[in-house]
């Protein structure tokens, strides 16, 4: 089956990438923007950036905007409203990694910012999303992640815990017992997919306009297994890396403070999902044996 590279729905048309829904809601365009950013061109353009960007972690990330016009996403030294994450010389295939899993990510109910694949042109893929800590005219929306929350340097930012994130929910959101059901959800799915990423810097709190502040739309989220094949959770849940069973998901809701029939209601909902999420799979564009290794961690973690 054919999917959108954005929202990875089916395509009714043959010869379409994206609905055009999609691209309205990522690019404010029903067209695909052309990419002014060729793969050869990264690395000298990402150090050209280092001391003026924040953006941290092993894929190259690039700040980039559209122009005037919408036309075409060009590099944004400052305040750009996307980032742009090409392939990596490392690992392989973590755009398109990226893009399958915040996929599933939605699938499951979690918030996830408005994403694509795209094509550059050297014909590589790279994954594009809507910066959420931007808004609309470039100015910074107010974001603290738990690395800063729990007062620590970005170097610590594996010094967490399932635990400790709840304790952080509880204390800075400003609707705790919303924010630590979703957290429950994230950690779930973190489980689920593979992701060995998920530590201190990849949560955060988000301020709304009316100055509240909730847990942010996830993001960084990768099945890091399809690269390192025995890669554990970057934070304990119930003191366990691996070999999650049902009584750490029952422990870590008490520890939250989520009643155990909507955690239980979590879980169930997510396995019930197994089929779906194994069909986006299976159409991902990913190399086939990245895509049956990732169907097997899917079938053989389903949550219950």
């Amino acid at each position: 089956m054919k999917r959108c590279l954005s929202c990875a729905a089916p395509l009714v048309e043959v010869d379409d990438r994206y609905h055009r829904r999609c691209l309205e809601q990522l690019f404010g365009t029903a067209r695909l923007p052309a990419i002014d950013v060729d793969l050869a061109r990264v690395h000298t353009l990402a150090l050209a950036m280092v001391g003026r960007t924040s953006l941290s972690g092993v894929q190259r990330k690039l700040s980039v905007q559209l122009d005037a016009t919408r036309a075409t996403l060009q590099i944004a030294v400052a305040n750009g409203r996307y980032l742009l994450k090409p392939q990596a010389g490392t690992f392989p295939n973590l755009p398109e990694n990226e893009w399958v899993t915040q996929r599933l990510a939605a699938l499951a109910g979690i918030e996830v910012p408005p994403s694509a694949l795209v094509e550059l042109p050297d014909h590589s893929w790279a994954y594009v999303v809507r910066r959420f800590d931007r808004l609309a005219d470039g100015r910074k929306v107010a974001m603290e992640d738990f690395c800063q929350l729990a007062e620590l340097p970005p170097s610590g930012k594996y010094d967490g815990s399932a635990e400790r994130c709840g304790k952080l929910v509880r204390r800075f959101a400003s609707e705790p017992l919303i924010d630590l059901l979703r957290l429950y959800q994230q950690f779930v799915f973190t489980w689920w997919v593979g992701n060995g990423d998920l530590h201190l810097k990849n949560l955060a709190l988000l301020r709304s306009l009316e100055g509240r502040w909730h847990l942010s739309p996830a993001y960084d989220q990768l099945n890091t297994r399809l690269v390192l094949p025995d890669d554990t959770l970057a934070m304990p849940i119930a003191g366990k890396r691996d070999n999650l069973r049902a009584g750490a998901w029952r422990d870590l809701a008490e520890r939250f403070g989520v009643p155990p029939k909507a955690a239980a209601r979590v879980r169930v909902e997510m396995g019930a999902l197994a089929a779906e999420a194994l069909a986006i799979v299976a159409d991902a564009p990913l190399p086939a044996a990245m895509r049956t290794e990732y169907a097997e961690l899917l079938q053989a973690r389903v949550p219950s």
